[in-house]
């Protein structure tokens, strides 16, 4: 019954994989996925008491149901700060507010343009966090670049930026966040000790494609009109949406350390604040023209089956959390290797397929606070590796998985174009480390 478990998480990667040649939508497949892994848990659970080595605290379908709503309680909390953040993201779109910036990026030529988009985000990411910023930036790239490899090249490159920018902030990224929560690692020691390895991360990946790429990017024909169908927007509209929405997502980690509440009430505010707002903003305007730039009409835009995507994804790593085989996967592999960089080092490979949020939380209760003191080597490595990992694959990050949903990025190009990038700067980042300590 494991071995079937994993077979079935194996076979809706793949399905997720082969998206395209079989035509069947990635949010099905992960949602298939994600429901199987958990009827064949109950199953083990309730007629194959050996499945679950450890005694459990109660009736199978009891403990079961109490794992899956804790697991949905974490989930439901990135969705909902995704389904918040693509909202307040769409929102400034529609009002046509990143003209403040892509009225800015004037150059064409795609070297220059790439360094500039991984740079923007990698800073933004450690001042906001991963997912968020690759929200941002893959709504800028849509308005600066028109041909779909050029969007989809800019928006790897997104996806790797945002995660090496994310794992030398404590609030960068999710793994960097219970980490420092934990008490594994602290603010100013972090960033000193990884700040170099993150730069080296994307640095290197941005040389090698700068001797690979050449010529001008096509950018999108100016309209008069917005994109989406309504009367252009005032200036004055466009840059206080803007602003606003800047300063929404921007307030989030504010929030978060002063009420200590997750990031997804802050977001949540953000919306409701902006959504009164554009209420009162257009509410002398026509009904045509205020129903097209409304929170509402927004909404329906929002790219729905990309969230289900993600709980579907979410929902397969829960169950093999539940069952024992990530913490089995930990244990074996410091059995087997005992080496604190070649751990995290395979620990930051597999982050790549599966979450690294589940990968760092068995990790964290492997080794006690009393085996490896905080701010050791090996807590500042797991940050590193477990952040920059996930961008080996699409879909091994929160924000490859956001990026995939926007952009609609096909697995199997990344896999092909971005992930020997990746790779590239995983390691080169992990070299750097080591020579520093």
């Amino acid at each position: 019954m494991a071995l079937l478990l994993v077979g079935v998480f194996v076979l809706g990667y793949a399905l997720i994989a082969l998206e395209h040649p079989l035509k069947i939508d990635k949010a099905a497949s992960a949602l298939l996925t994600g429901v199987f892994c958990w009827i064949i848990l109950l199953v083990g659970f309730e007629y194959m008491p050996a499945f679950q080595n450890a005694p459990l605290p109660g009736e199978p379908h009891e403990y079961l149901n109490e794992s899956l709503f804790e697991h949905l309680g974490e989930i439901s909390g990135i969705l909902f700060f995704l389904l918040g953040a693509m909202t307040i993201v769409e929102l400034v779109d529609a009002h046509d507010g990143f003209r403040a910036i892509t009225d800015r990026i004037s150059t064409t030529d795609r070297v220059k343009l790439l360094w500039i988009i991984s740079w923007v985000s990698f800073f933004l990411s450690a001042g906001l966090d991963n997912m968020t910023t690759t929200i941002i930036m893959c709504a800028l790239i849509r308005r600066i670049v028109r041909k779909q490899e050029d969007v989809w090249l800019l928006g790897g490159f997104v996806i790797l930026a945002a995660n090496a920018g994310g794992a030398f902030s404590p609030i960068g990224d999710v793994t960097t966040i219970m980490l420092w929560i934990g008490g594994q690692v602290t603010t100013f020691n972090v960033m000193r000790e990884l700040i170099l390895p993150s730069i080296v991360s994307l640095l290197v990946p941005l040389l090698a494609a700068s001797f690979a790429l050449k010529g001008n990017v096509q950018a999108p024909e100016k309209s008069l009109g917005s994109e989406h169908g309504q009367v252009s927007t005032t200036p004055f509209e466009q840059n206080v949406m803007f602003a606003l929405g800047g300063f929404g997502l921007l307030s989030v980690p504010i929030f978060k350390s002063i009420t200590h509440y997750p990031p997804y009430m802050g977001v949540l505010l953000s919306v409701g604040v902006l959504w009164a707002f554009t209420e009162m903003l257009h509410r002398s305007k026509e009904l045509e023209i205020k129903r097209g730039l409304s929170v509402a009409n927004i909404l329906r835009r929002v790219d729905t089956p990309s969230i289900l995507f993600f709980l579907g994804i979410l929902l397969a790593v829960g169950a093999l959390d539940t069952s024992g085989h990530l913490r089995l996967l930990a244990t074996t592999l410091d059995e087997t290797f005992g080496n604190i960089y070649i751990i995290n080092t395979l620990i930051g490979l597999l982050s790549s397929l599966v979450d690294n949020v589940p990968l760092v939380a068995a990790t964290m209760g492997m080794y006690p606070l009393t085996e490896f003191q905080p701010d050791s080597d090996f807590w500042n490595l797991l940050a590193y590796c477990a952040g920059t990992g996930g961008s080996i694959l699409i879909i091994g990050s929160a924000a490859g998985v956001a990026a995939m949903g926007i952009l609609k990025i096909d697995f199997v190009w990344y896999f092909k174009r971005i992930s020997v990038y990746a790779l590239l700067g995983y390691f080169s980042g992990v070299a750097v480390y080591y020579l520093l300590n």
